[in-house]
């Protein structure tokens, strides 16, 4: 069975519908599509792309992980957060399966392996392995999907703290494991955050920023990591990075990338949002 890693869709239903078309066009087999989250928001129709994706996944055919976007939604429709100016929420919050459709979402992981791929929506910290990070991942899906899961959303903003640590407790540990696996683009060498860069695929000359996937010695290598989230990055194939996020919401286009080939996949989209706009 072949597997697909498709890139940020963030609301964007039509184009999601042509690129699994393609899909479906190209394979000679059965297949698994694997989406990197923020299956919602900016873009003109965020309730049939959630319930496109919920569908499928039901079905067996397709799963997620969880995104700053979906985390978000999350937060808006429990009224911890408002909703921005720019969201493209509110038919989720009127729709009649709402509840049906939040509850699929809070327990997505944050992190999914897939043979020798790991599909996370944003990044790992430098110290994490491929194990470690699986098992932080179930750490914040069992607090999502619990009973704890509103009093958890009500602590789960803020930058800090910046760095891991393996005696972290509580909601600092949840809340510094969820801004690297769907936040993270830029780090120290010593895997100390920032969130302040967003409009550049590369860090600023002199500074001591890296992009995550380029610190030396970083404990998740040697199998193949898979992300989206960094539109300003763009599309990258490498041998052990896929980055996924190619602007769909931006005017740029959707990506499917198969594991076994390597297969790309694309559709071009209009501009939703104006590049520059909140990430």
């Amino acid at each position: 069975m072949k597997t697909y890693f498709i890139g940020d869709l963030q609301g964007c239903h039509a184009q999601t519908v042509e690129l699994l078309a393609r899909i479906a066009d190209t394979a000679d087999q059965p297949y698994r599509l694997l989406f990197a989250g923020d299956l919602i928001n900016r873009g003109p129709d965020s309730l049939a792309t959630l319930r496109l994706v919920a569908g499928l996944a039901r079905q067996g055919l397709a799963d997620s992980v969880l995104g700053n976007h979906d985390l978000h939604l999350l937060a808006v429709v429990n009224g911890i957060r408002p909703e921005h100016a720019s969201d493209t929420l509110a038919d989720i919050l009127a729709a009649p399966d709402r509840d049906v459709l939040i509850d699929w979402l809070r327990r997505r992981p944050l992190a999914l392996r897939h043979e020798d791929h790991l599909l996370v929506h944003a990044g790992l910290l430098p110290q994490w392995s491929v194990q470690q990070a699986l098992a932080l991942s179930d750490e914040v899906s069992r607090m999502l999907s619990g009973d704890g899961c509103i009093d958890f959303l009500r602590s789960m903003y803020g930058n800090e703290p910046a760095s891991w640590s393996d005696e972290l407790r509580g909601a600092d540990r949840l809340r510094c494991i969820i801004n690297a696996m769907t936040r993270l683009r830029f780090c120290t060498a010593d895997g100390v955050m920032d969130f302040k860069m967003k409009e550049s695929g590369s860090a600023p000359a002199g500074s001591n920023l890296m992009p995550w996937f380029e610190v030396p010695g970083r404990h998740s290598a040697g199998g193949t990591v898979v992300f989206g989230h960094w539109s300003a990055l763009g599309l990258r194939l490498l041998p052990d990075l896929i980055a996924l996020d190619s602007g769909c919401v931006w005017g740029g286009k959707l990506s499917a990338v198969c594991l076994q080939d390597r297969t790309l996949i694309q559709v071009d989209c209009p501009t939703f949002q104006q590049a520059g706009g909140k990430k």
